[in-house]
């Protein structure tokens, strides 16, 4: 079979591609949904990554740190409490991701999406984790855990803010041309 290259006529135009006739050139993204989505990718993501720091020792929170509050320590560190803390990470990501989007989704660029996970790490790290027991003080974490723990959470940030800002804002249009 031959790919041929013809023009369609559609709502009157001529030499109209017919592809484009079936986009309609109209792009709506339901933008709770959409938060919803990335949430969840930047939970399983990093929350798989937070696992795999911990098993690695460059950190000694349990991937489970959400669920803590829950759940035994020593379940948490089972099979099925991992898979509890990454699906509780999860959670939280959906929630912070639709968070970001109704506080700053109207923020273009990388940068507030790196703020937003720094914020995050200072709220769960310095502030609420150690008073909730979700975290080990300040004092006590190590450095190590710390400086993983804040990588993960800026770039966690990051792939938040940047796919909420590159879908709502009109990032594409700072992309090269011919990158569409």
């Amino acid at each position: 079979m031959a790919v041929t290259n013809e023009k369609s006529i559609s709502n009157g135009k001529k030499g109209e591609d017919h592809r484009k006739s079936e986009y309609g050139g109209q792009h709506h993204t339901n933008p709770w949904l959409f938060s919803s989505m990335i949430g969840f990718f930047a939970g399983l993501i990093w929350g798989i990554l937070r696992w795999l720091f911990y098993e690695l020792k460059f950190t000694t929170e349990l991937p489970g740190m959400f669920a803590d509050p829950f759940f035994k320590s020593t379940y948490l560190k089972t099979g099925w409490g991992i898979v509890v803390g990454i699906a509780s990470y999860i959670v939280f990501s959906v929630l912070a991701a639709l968070l970001y989007k109704v506080l700053l989704g109207r923020l273009r660029g990388p940068w507030p999406g790196v703020l937003y996970g720094l914020a995050w790490w200072a709220v769960l790290f310095l502030l609420l984790g150690p008073v909730l027991g979700m975290s080990r003080q300040i004092t006590v974490a190590g450095w190590n855990t710390l400086f993983s723990e804040l990588c993960i959470f800026l770039l966690w940030g990051l792939f938040i803010g940047y796919s909420i800002a590159f879908e709502f804002t009109d990032e594409a249009s700072r992309e090269p041309l011919g990158a569409h």
